[in-house]
Formats: structure tokens, sequence, C-alpha cells
């Protein structure tokens, strides 16, 4: 059978404080048609969830580096012994910092790119195709 989606959900902390922190139920989805993308769902006290939409060169890197700049940054760190991947997300209607285990998060990604490899993701939005088509006329 061929996947074309690769969800998982999973619970993200939201660091009020480096002492508090809330538990924010997640959703990471991708889909091969929309192979160069990673979506997020959060499912705060809302009646919809948040959604954020971003490279997944940017986490696959974030996993082990610090990476991104603007709306959204990433990095590795460590907390109460185990590995973690830090989101900084920043909207016009704030600022975020979520932590989500690096475990879940890399079993996820390997998941996606099982199913589309880094580097052939032009393949599937068929861009080669139509330039193609367009140089032949």
């Amino acid at each position: 059978m061929h996947y074309t989606v690769v969800e998982r959900e999973l619970e993200l902390r939201l660091i009020l404080s480096p002492q508090r922190s809330v538990p924010v139920p997640a959703r990471l989805g991708y889909r091969a048609d929309d192979p160069y993308a990673i979506h997020i769902g959060f499912h705060i006290d809302s009646a919809c969830p948040v959604h954020w939409t971003f490279a997944r060169e940017l986490l696959v890197e974030g996993v082990f580096r610090p990476c991104g700049q603007g709306d959204v940054r990433m990095w590795p760190a460590k907390s109460q012994g185990r590995s973690v991947v830090l989101m900084a997300l920043s909207s016009p209607d704030g600022d975020a910092l979520l932590q989500a285990p690096s475990a879940q998060v890399s079993a996820w990604l390997e998941r996606t790119l099982r199913m589309v490899p880094t580097g052939s993701e032009g393949e599937r939005l068929g861009i080669d195709d139509a330039l193609d088509q367009l140089l032949a006329r």
C-alpha cells in the first residue's frame, strides 16, 4: 500500500517560564503532494486548532542543530535528561516556545523521508515534466 499522508498525534509542551510548561496536543502532518512542507495543528483551548506550516528541511535540521530565522526557529536541547527539539514560533498574534520529544519527532520524520526522500521532492510536484513540455514547444 502506498501512503501519501503521514500523520502523528503528539503531546508538545508550551514553555511558559523556565519552571512552568503546559501540555499542548498537536498533530504533525506531511503530504506527498506538498513535499517540502510540514503542517502542525496545535489543539489549544479553542474551538479550532492553530495551524503552522514550514519547511520539512527545517525540522530535519532542527533535530540536530540550531536552525531557522524569523518566524520559525528550532534547536535540540535536553529536558529532564531527555532529548527534545525546541520550536520558537512568532506571529503577529504572539510568540510561543514549544518543546517536542526528539525520538518521536525523528521517528515521524523518518517515515516522511521514506515516503519522499530528500532531493526527490521536485519529482512529486511534476515541475520537471511541466518544464519539459513547455520547452518542447
